[in-house]
């Protein structure tokens, strides 16, 4: 069990005064069987006029406001304070590959039905033969299939170069597999079309990995940044995330705040602005071990 203190910060500076604008954020880590919120507060600057708490479509918790003073600096501050335990689960019994693909050719449960939706092309993620013979080159199909989720993604890391800067979230994912080297984004969409291309239901996570420094050096505040890993579903069990870039399951240092088919529904802050010109953003992001971190605040959500 472990607990966080995370701050995520989104300030946008713009070339000309924006007159008004209304704005989608996904910046709230939710409660669960794996991890629990226990504080949250969001600051807007300028002050935003109409602000609402709210559940989308996906089951997230989102933050909608609207500024409507002129202004040419928007600052959006999340502040959370989250609990976190291991998953535990044995993945040695689940069914094989096989028999899932089986199971869900004839859904017996809501659950398994409400997974098919994770199945379809998504405006970033499309199915193609290419992604289901990369899958099938990593993943054992005659093993428990969990087990062979947690190979895959080992033999992922193995495989793919971390590389920031080598991407944009437009790059070709076929650009993705051949140069094998992406950021965090292209490795959970690569993934997501591999599994969903196999007929297996994958969805996107996005939240925070707490990060660790080089040997004796220290921490820098604001170094990290938002991360991505994928959630597959196996019928009799339910969700299980695993995470491409570290080749891992998910652990004690992952807190998710929002799941959807791909970026597009789950991207941290969005928005309709009216005015502006050009912008320069800046993001930082600091998930610090509470005992680091003495400092508390007041819920406001």
């Amino acid at each position: 069990m472990a607990e966080y203190s995370v701050r995520h910060l989104t300030h946008y500076t713009y070339e000309k005064p924006v007159s008004h604008c209304l704005n989608l954020a996904h910046l709230c880590p939710d409660s669960d069987d794996r991890q629990t919120c226990r504080e949250l507060r969001i600051t807007v600057e300028p002050k935003p006029k109409l602000t609402e708490f709210r559940r989308d479509y996906f089951g997230n918790t989102v933050y909608s406001f609207s500024v409507e003073d002129p202004h040419t600096a928007l600052s959006v501050l999340a502040e959370a304070k989250v609990l976190t335990t291991s998953s535990g689960q044995d993945f040695g019994n689940s069914p094989t590959g096989y028999e899932v693909l089986d199971r869900l050719r004839k859904p017996s449960s809501n659950s398994d039905l409400e997974a098919v939706e994770f199945l379809g092309d998504s405006p970033f993620v499309s199915r193609a033969e290419i992604y289901s013979k990369f899958l099938k080159h990593l993943f054992p199909m005659d093993g428990p299939f969990l087990e062979s989720c947690l190979e895959y993604v080992r033999r992922f890391r193995e495989e793919f170069k971390f590389k920031a800067g080598s991407t944009t979230i437009y790059t070709p994912l076929e650009e993705v597999l051949e140069s094998r080297e992406g950021v965090c984004q292209d490795f959970t969409h690569l993934s997501l079309a591999a599994f969903r291309s196999m007929g297996f239901p994958c969805r996107y996570v996005s939240g925070y990995i707490e990060t660790y420094p080089p040997p004796g050096k220290p921490k820098l505040r604001g170094s990290d940044a938002t991360h991505a890993w994928i959630s597959v579903y196996c019928p009799g069990i339910g969700w299980r995330d695993f995470d491409p870039t570290n080749g891992k399951g998910i652990t004690e240092e992952y807190i998710h705040t929002s799941i959807g088919r791909d970026f597009s529904d789950v991207s941290p802050l969005r928005g309709i602005l009216f005015g502006g010109g050009k912008h320069k953003l800046k993001v930082e992001v600091d998930v610090i071990p509470l005992n680091e971190d003495s400092g508390s605040f007041s819920a406001d959500r």
